[in-house]
Parts: structure tokens; sequence; C-alpha cells
């Protein structure tokens, strides 16, 4: 009974080792993770157009990136009123992308342009004009916060 007991204690240490190494490895992956919040003040009255050009000609490229593993995820958020002048945005996107490196990679989405939009007079137009509506972009890079 006794070697039984044993047995049992020793499998429940070994499966604890193994789930806390597991654990601590997946936090390192995450901690290593690297996000960015890009920001964008549009022209007044035009932040629908902007954010439709976004969806239509950007948003795709990040999600193929997604698709290959270099970004883990993408969300966007709209001010529900609007602020000071000074202050205002009308459009967030924050990108979490696997690493820092990814993150300032400025072909990160160049291999899927072409495939993704074959007419490239028409996307680069309207990538054009999507930035003719910009007043100001800013990007902030973001880390969490342990708050124990």
């Amino acid at each position: 009974m006794q070697q039984k007991i044993k047995t049992l204690l020793l499998f429940i240490c070994i499966a604890s080792c193994i789930t806390i190494k597991s654990n601590a490895q997946t936090n390192a992956a995450s901690s290593q993770y690297f996000a960015v919040e890009d920001y964008y003040r549009v022209k007044w009255g035009y932040a629908d157009e902007f954010i439709a050009l976004w969806k239509k000609n950007h948003y795709p490229l990040l999600k193929k990136a997604q698709e290959h593993g270099d970004v883990i995820s993408i969300t966007a958020t709209t001010p529900r009123l609007h602020s000071g002048e000074d202050t205002r945005w009308d459009f967030r996107v924050t990108v979490v992308f696997k690493t820092a490196v990814l993150a300032f990679d400025e072909n990160l989405v160049a291999p899927y342009k072409k495939d993704l939009y074959p007419d490239q007079d028409t996307f680069n137009k309207e990538e054009q004009h999507r930035f003719e509506l910009l007043i100001s972009h800013w990007d902030v890079m973001t880390a969490d916060f342990d708050l124990k």
C-alpha cells in the first residue's frame, strides 16, 4: 500500500513539474510578444471612409501576416464620443506581433500585396487617398504591466 502511495505521489510531483514548466514556457513566449497601438486622426466627417479603406486594403494584409504566425492578434476601436481637437483620435488599431523584430519589419506584408491586390494601380490610389484623409497618425508601443 505504501509503495502505491509513493508511486502516486511521485507521479503527481512529476506531472506538477511538467505543468509548471509548460506554463513558464508559455508565459515566456507571450512575454516576447510586441504590441503596437496605431492611432489615426482623420479630417472631420471622413472617419467612416478612412476606416472602410483601411478594412478593404490594410486589414487583409495584417490577416495574412496573422495566418503566417507573424501577428498574434488584431483589434480595432473607435471612440464612443469625441474629445477636444488636441487629443482627438478616430480609429485605433492594436496589433500584437510575435516579436519586436516583426513589428518593425517594413516588408512584413509586402509578399501578400500582389496576391491580394492584383490591380496594384487601384490599390495604390486607394491607399494614397486613405492617407490624404489623415490629419495625424501615431504609434504607441505598449507592454503589459503586472499589477501583482
